[in-house]
């Protein structure tokens, strides 16, 4: 086996991945750019039906604060 057999492999290796859900990925850079331009594509078309993006400050989290917990004493005798 070549190098460049070995470097092939690897590349191909990197071009798809598993999901979670168990379907492949492809990360290759034709299928990063149609689904860039579907993104483009669907923003547009959401714009142009009076659709609108506002922008949120970055110190904002959807995460509210919680309580912190009481876990003083709180294991069994």
């Amino acid at each position: 086996m070549s190098q460049n057999d070995t470097q092939d492999n690897k590349t191909s290796e990197l071009d798809s991945v598993e999901l979670k859900d168990g379907r492949d990925a492809d990360l290759s850079i034709s299928s990063r750019d149609k689904v860039r331009k579907q993104l483009e594509d669907e923003v547009e078309a959401f714009l142009a039906k009076g659709g609108q993006i506002d922008q949120v400050a970055p110190n904002v989290t959807a995460d509210p604060p919680q309580k912190p917990q009481n876990n003083y004493c709180s294991r069994p005798i």
